[in-house]
């Protein structure tokens, strides 16, 4: 009994001086409690399928339907099935192009504003099964992915909307048509990474042979959020959704490819009505530099065709991206924590250019040596502060190449000194860093200096780190020595750092692309009213401006054209742009009649310069362009062009 009650009260005397003591320790070390904890989740965090998306890092979005044999922007749903038979075909081709770029991933526009399906729906005739393409038993969306997975590539499709051949579209039969179509896609094409929805939505059609305007509520339409996305989240639950806004990603802002230099993967979705919003209905004030703590993920997709326009154009053969502009792009995109998504465009037999497939290789050659080895790999780096001195937040772990392994500092340490020691002098010119963004985004900026006989002098700096965040100097530095100084409003979890050169490597296309002889200024003369002096100085940056202007602009020309080409302002704003136009003739400068009427597609969001082709040639004296249609009351244009 004695013994028993010994070991009680011993026992007892253990557990009290346990306690006793981890109480002392709480009062006198506070910060051993939580030595091994990680920071708290910071805001809006990325879900799974965020984070997946986010290593992809870039993709491609193939542009192929009966408008590439029209020479059009957008068709305008009155093709004949009959004129899609490319006869050269090659799927493998084109993905196989992609892949040497280093692209991750191949969107296939399944169906364009034109209406017509690239697979063989039960929704509609118009589709491939209606065109000679493999005698009406193919299936290009099937050919598309087989080939992206040959590459080791994801897929994902596009759906349009806006169908401008369906004669039901505006009805609810249409809306119910557009679902399941949607279901098709979801259901029948493996794993998709992405499910695409643009904003255009509404308008000029030939709605199986109306020709004419229609109007929908974008807003409740389609019934994106109650009935439209839920099919997407059901059957492909690891699929992104783009939207303008959300409600996976959002749309950059623009179609040059760039994010803002402060971009934040954070972003509170406005509509414009103030309900949740939906494509084509939204306020887009802020995509291009999202929202800091704003109330969801939603990271910025930044788009950008690999041509001037999205469909293939004989006369833009000159005009594909080359490697450094690609480069550039891939900087002020990726390199600003958004994802690079570029358009292809197939010619009418059904593959790349060879100006495209040479100008992806260089680019994928370009990336692959510029970040082949960092030159910090072997770097020293010693913080102001580690977090409770733990090895698991020790700064080695923005060296080993892994995104979710990080430096972190004490949660009151909000502004820690991060000293980098190369392990002798580097030549770069391009910084990157990560963070952790499992942890939501947390850095506002960084301030970076380098170490010049014994003085530290600053570099450079940069805001909105996020998933990745690459400066590139003004010109290569050489150094030994540099300094992080960090600011967040809690303790930062940087993933990476790496120094980098960029690769540099003289380019040009294999064969000189035939280009169309201008007539110079002594060969026409502008007879309207306004002489638009600046429309005709071949400076883009200068435009002309005209209110209530309804004359249209008359050229009397010295010789037959074959084609007059419009660039809208290029100063970012809309105001005048032409959205549609007619083309009239004269032999006099006083009898006139239409030779061609038409739109310019998509000028709004990709302000090129839109060619107008005629067929043969325009043979009259005089020619009267006018503007049919305008963004706003007035008329602007920063350039014509006219080709012999």
């Amino acid at each position: 009994m004695y013994l028993g009650n010994y070991r009680y009260f011993h026992w007892l005397k253990l557990i009290i001086m346990k306690r006793y003591k981890s109480f002392l320790l709480s009062l006198i070390f506070p910060a051993m409690i939580h030595a091994q904890e990680a920071p708290k989740p910071y805001g809006a965090l990325p879900s799974e399928r965020q984070l997946r998306w986010h290593e992809m890092e870039t993709y491609c979005l193939i542009h192929f339907t009966p408008t590439t044999f029209q020479n059009k922007e957008w068709g305008f749903g009155d093709a004949d099935p009959s004129i899609f038979n490319p006869k050269q075909f090659d799927a493998l081709q084109i993905a196989t192009a992609a892949a040497s770029g280093g692209f991750k991933g191949l969107i296939s526009v399944a169906k364009h504003h034109d209406g017509f399906c690239l697979w063989p729906t039960a929704t509609t005739d118009y589709s491939i099964a209606s065109s000679p393409y493999n005698d009406g038993k193919g299936d290009m969306v099937k050919e598309f992915m087989e080939a992206t997975h040959k590459q080791g590539m994801q897929f994902g499709v596009y759906l349009s909307a806006w169908d401008r051949n369906d004669v039901r579209y505006g009805t609810p039969a249409y809306a119910d048509a557009y679902r399941q179509q949607l279901t098709e896609l979801m259901t029948q094409y493996g794993e998709l990474f992405t499910s695409w929805h643009d904003g255009a939505n509404g308008g000029d059609g030939y709605y199986g042979g109306r020709n004419e305007k229609r109007t929908i509520d974008r807003a409740t339409y389609y019934a994106w959020h109650e009935k439209t996305w839920p099919i997407v989240r059901a059957k492909q639950p690891m699929a992104m959704i783009f939207s303008d806004v959300g409600p996976d990603m959002r749309w950059v802002g623009n179609e040059h490819g760039f994010a803002d230099e402060t971009s934040w993967a954070t972003f509170t979705p406005r509509g414009l009505d103030g309900k949740p919003p939906v494509p084509g209905q939204a306020d887009y004030s802020e995509s291009p530099s999202g929202t800091r703590n704003g109330t969801h993920w939603i990271p910025a997709e930044c788009d950008v065709p690999h041509r001037a326009g999205w469909f293939y154009h004989a006369d833009q053969d000159a005009n594909v991206k080359t490697p450094d502009e690609l480069f550039e792009i891939y900087l002020k995109s990726v390199g600003r924590g958004a994802n690079m998504n570029l358009g292809l465009a197939p010619m009418p037999d059904g593959y790349l250019h060879k100006n495209d497939v040479k100008s992806l290789a260089a680019f994928g050659e370009k990336i692959n040596k510029t970040f082949a080895e960092n030159l910090a790999k072997d770097a020293t780096i010693v913080a102001s502060n580690v977090r409770a001195n733990a090895e698991k937040f020790a700064t080695k772990w923005m060296l080993d190449g892994d995104r979710y392994s990080y430096y972190a500092s004490d949660d009151n340490v909000l502004t820690p000194e991060l000293t980098v020691t190369l392990s002798g002098e580097k030549e770069f010119d391009i910084i990157q860093l990560r963070e952790n963004i499992k942890l939501g985004q947390r850095i506002d900026s960084v301030v970076i200096q380098v170490e010049n006989q014994g003085t530290w002098q600053h570099l450079t700096s940069a805001t909105s780190i996020g998933a990745n965040r690459l400066i590139k100097l003004a010109a290569p530095i050489q150094v030994s020595k540099l300094k992080l100084k960090v600011y967040a409003p809690v303790a930062p979890t940087l993933s990476e750092f790496g120094l980098y050169k960029e690769f540099t490597e003289a380019f040009s296309y294999d064969e000189a692309t035939a280009v169309k002889t201008k007539l110079t200024a002594d060969e026409f003369q502008v007879k309207s009213k306004h002489r638009l002096a600046k429309a005709f100085d071949e400076q883009a940056g200068t435009f002309e401006n005209i209110a209530a202007f309804r004359d249209g602009v008359i050229l009397e020309l010295s010789q037959p054209i074959s084609a007059l080409s419009y660039l809208p302002r290029q100063d970012g704003m809309k105001e005048g742009i032409v959205l549609k136009y007619e083309i009239e003739g004269s032999r006099d400068g006083k009898k006139w009649q239409p030779v061609k009427t038409g739109e310019f597609s998509n000028i709004q969001a990709n302000p090129i310069a839109q060619t107008i082709h005629f067929e043969g040639s325009f043979a009259f004296k005089f020619l009267r362009f006018i503007p049919k249609e305008t963004v706003g009351k007035s008329f602007s244009v920063a350039s014509f062009t006219l080709f012999k």
